[in-house]
């Protein structure tokens, strides 16, 4: 791909006054809708929050106390290092709960956006680190340690702020690729989920808004959550939806607090119909007896519920299973039946990330036999499902 030479952007500005003499009130709060919900309530029912005073300070942070009335609040020098939740083992047994009941708000430091080529062209930073979901598989525990509540960052007109310039630098894309063919595509919810984020706070909907003004570029996020309250942002088709798919047997082993697979796969319409580009993450393929027959139903499944106009514009991403020794380690603690299937050191090897961190991941000739097959069956029973990425 030619991609033309990217400008050096412009240092960040230090804020000369605090929040308090920029913002002249507190953001409006959008309650009342899904997030307001028993079943929103079950996903997250906040008892316990930790913040840095920054993230307190400001309107977002404000924002999100407002809908915490009593719940006590721990100032922390750093949203990171908490030493009661990161590197206590004592939190394994408490692995959901966790998820559950806490809340962490800090603000993000880093604003770099950095070069991606597979999934998106460009990580943006995200908004939040952690999730309220409990996937076997995730890889974001395996930084922190032994708890992954979500930690929320206050700070996001800064980050919507470092997004927008960093569209305007690159200009008109030039030349198609696997990606998008006319768009900078940037992935907002590396770290975690923007459908469960939404529950909490407006730092999706402010994503979104901003991606919205910006017709050279789209944002990306994959889910396994649906959240309703998405459909009212009016994504004017700049904001592509990555609902993560995987057999039924398999989500209920390993995605554990997640929407069942068949309702992502029938809100896809939904989200299409409000302005979403849908895609879809065939995610994680997990190799174990059955696999082939597993995977061959879903795709019969997507080709018998999804309406034509969906299909159209359908696209997938293939992402074989990545695990790692410290996480096998952690989820023995709460949750070893998961790792009956996620282990397999006989059909695994050790590689080495983009990030540093060591991983397990299938073997290359049995990944590379995997992968061939997955085609040969999206091929048979999903014919119309443009593949855009495997890995």
């Amino acid at each position: 791909m030619n991609r033309p030479p990217e400008q050096p952007e412009q240092p960040e500005q230090q804020a000369l006054f605090g929040w308090e003499d920029t913002v002249p009130a507190d953001p409006p709060d959008r309650g009342g809708g899904f997030r307001d919900s028993p079943r929103a309530r079950r996903m997250l029912n906040v008892r316990e929050v930790y913040a840095e005073p920054a993230a307190l300070a400001s309107p977002r942070g404000r924002q999100i106390l407002a809908r915490l009335p009593g719940v006590p609040v721990t100032e922390v020098a750093g949203h990171w290092r908490i030493p009661s939740l990161h590197g206590n083992d004592g939190n394994i047994a408490r692995w959901t709960r966790i998820k559950t009941e806490v809340l962490v708000l800090g603000v993000r430091q880093s604003l770099t956006t950095r070069p991606n080529g597979r999934s998106a062209d460009w990580i943006a930073p995200g908004a939040s680190n952690g999730c309220a979901m409990a996937c076997a598989y995730c890889y974001v525990p395996r930084r922190k340690g032994y708890a992954n509540p979500i930690t929320l960052f206050t700070n996001i007109e800064a980050i919507t702020a470092h997004v927008r310039r960093h569209v305007r630098v690159q200009g008109p894309k030039r030349e198609p690729n696997q990606c998008d063919p006319h768009a900078w595509v940037y992935d907002i919810g590396e770290n975690g989920d923007c459908s469960v984020d939404d529950l909490i706070c407006d730092n999706t909907a402010d994503l979104i808004a901003a991606f919205r003004e910006l017709p050279t570029a789209k944002a990306s996020f994959a889910t396994k959550f649906v959240n309703p309250d998405l459909l009212a942002l009016d994504p004017r088709g700049r904001t592509r939806v990555r609902f993560s798919v995987m057999p039924a047997d398999d989500s209920r082993l390993l995605d554990l607090r997640t929407s069942p697979v068949a309702e992502r796969i029938a809100a896809a319409a939904d989200f299409l119909d409000a302005g979403y580009e849908v895609h879809f993450n065939l995610s994680p393929v997990v190799l174990r007896p059955g696999w082939q027959r597993d995977w061959a139903e879903l795709l019969e499944q997507l080709d018998d519920v999804l309406p034509g106009r969906v299909k159209a514009q359908a696209a997938a991403e293939i992402i074989m299973l990545t695990h790692n020794q410290q996480l096998h380690e952690v989820n023995l603690g709460w949750h070893p039946r998961a790792e009956e299937v996620l282990w397999q050191p006989a059909a695994q090897e050790t590689k080495r990330s983009e990030n540093g961190a060591l991983n397990v991941r299938y073997a290359r000739d049995i990944k590379r036999d995997a992968l061939a097959r997955l085609r040969e069956l999206i091929a048979e029973h999903a014919p119309w499902l443009r593949v855009r990425y495997a890995f």
